[in-house]
């Protein structure tokens, strides 16, 4: 099968598209025939292996997982054993990596059934941003009806699903972004948008929810933006200028020092894949109250220019790349 692969951290110029086996599903496993995936930050982070400190994680000398990719959407070609909830010729979308591919395995557990009202490329840049921004909102910060949220890097893949979301679940939502991006987020339902060329969002407020996806700003900074007894969720998802040992993670480490002490909720935002909470995406695509926004749509064969796209242009929303 056709794939992205990768045997040493680097630039985009050490991926390389060309033929490697096709995956056999595992004991509760299933084999999708992959029409569409999606890039993440995730993907540039484990292309240069950055920050250094989550190599172990990563892959101490060489990524562990050798095919990039993360999102994707298809339909199910064959299952392992013990699989009950999918068959072949299901339409998916789900979580797992070597999504760069024709073909991946993904376990079942993070795996769900295609929103029916989108294609493809529209559902492939649903599952890690969405469900990245669904726990940040729903579980993290427990947003209510009425709560204000502000959210930092709204129109990004994984901000302007969160603030969709969070709008979804009855918040007041003010946007951060740059000034290109500011029609597009206001569009996707804030109630207010902030141009940070133009404000410093630290300093104005209070909010109840402060979700950063970027890490652009001090902890300080963001616990002046949040009220008394506010809520801080911190993500360490976002892009930065690379070649550190800490990386955002240093904005985790100040957070784990303070928190015990801090009458404000000080909080980071885990990363935690599951069927369910794809479930609930698709109800929420499906009952027309968010929605995928795609800049961009590469070819397999070009997935090495997406991830640049992703990195150099600051991409509004999400880039998909078509298999």
């Amino acid at each position: 099968m056709k794939a992205i692969m990768q045997d040493r951290y680097g630039t985009v110029d050490v991926l390389e598209y060309g033929e490697t086996p096709r995956p056999e599903p595992a004991d509760g496993e299933v084999l999708v025939r992959v029409h569409a995936a999606s890039v993440n930050a995730y993907d540039w982070h484990f292309l240069h292996g950055d920050p250094k400190l989550a190599r172990p994680m990563m892959g101490l000398r060489r990524p562990r997982v050798g095919i990039r990719g993360r999102d994707f959407a298809g339909r199910v070609e064959s299952v392992g054993a013990g699989v009950t909830s999918l068959k072949p010729g299901d339409e998916v979308f789900g979580e797992a990596d070597g999504a760069f591919a024709e073909y991946v395995c993904a376990p079942e557990s993070t795996v769900d059934v295609k929103p029916a009202n989108l294609t493809f490329e529209q559902a492939a840049a649903v599952p890690l941003a969405a469900n990245t921004a669904l726990i940040g909102i729903r579980d993290v910060a427990q947003v209510d009806p009425g709560d204000t949220v502000l959210v930092n890097g709204a129109s990004g893949g994984v901000g302007t699903f969160a603030v969709q979301i969070a709008k979804a679940y009855g918040a007041h939502v003010t946007a951060v972004c740059r000034t290109r991006n500011v029609d597009l987020v206001r569009s996707l339902g804030a109630d207010h948008v902030i141009d940070y060329t133009q404000e410093d969002f630290t300093r104005g407020g209070p909010y109840g929810v402060v979700l950063d996806l970027v890490g652009n700003r001090s902890l300080a900074e963001f616990r002046r933006a949040l009220a008394p007894t506010g809520t801080l969720v911190l993500s360490g998802g976002g892009m930065y200028e690379g070649g550190s040992f800490v990386g955002p993670m240093g904005l985790f480490l100040k957070r784990r020092a303070i928190a015990p002490f801090a009458r404000q909720r000080l909080v980071e935002l885990p990363a935690k894949q599951s069927k369910a909470n794809l479930a609930e995406l698709r109800r929420l695509v499906e009952s027309g109250k968010i929605a995928p926004v795609v800049e961009r749509v590469f070819p397999l064969s070009e997935a090495a220019q997406a991830i640049r796209h992703l990195e150099v242009e600051h991409a509004r929303a999400k880039i998909v790349i078509s298999v």
